[in-house]
């Protein structure tokens, strides 16, 4: 269900505030990924010899480090999500923006790197369908709430 839609130029205002949000989430991830794979080849190398010494305090620390990140992630994301804006794809950076165009729900598209939202796709299409901002769209005005 889609709560709120944006103009072109309310998404633009937004997206400083948005990247960098994004950016911390998923730094956060690769953050996560990093410790987990650490401690599946822990897992490995005792699996492996049968047995093993092992740093507990090391390990508690790196637990403690993924807990904190996982929940860096579900706060950037959740405040990202509460302006109205989804993340379709963390691992990428890509964001959709709901706009209404003509009574027509649509997404302006925008992917980590690029420097202003210049495509839009369909509620039901993708990234890889998506479509280059036209005048329609980038005249958009908000619609007044009754």
């Amino acid at each position: 269900m889609i709560e709120r839609t944006f103009t072109l130029e309310q998404a633009h205002t937004l997206l400083p505030v948005l990247e960098s949000l994004l950016r911390r989430a998923m730094d956060s991830k690769r953050r996560i990924e990093q410790i987990e794979s650490y401690f599946q080849g822990i897992n490995r190398r005792v699996f492996l010899l049968g047995g093993s010494r092992l740093n507990i305090h090391s390990l508690v620390q790196c637990r403690t480090e993924s807990d904190n990140a996982v929940q860096q992630v579900k706060d950037a994301m959740a405040e990202i999500e509460s302006t109205g804006a989804q993340v379709k794809d963390l691992d990428t950076g890509l964001l959709d923006f709901p706009c209404d165009v003509d009574g027509e729900i649509i997404l302006l598209c925008w992917k980590l790197g690029e420097p202003k939202i210049t495509h839009w796709h369909g509620l039901q299409e993708g990234f890889a369908r998506r479509k280059p901002i036209d005048d329609r769209i980038a005249r958009g005005k908000p619609k007044k709430s009754t």
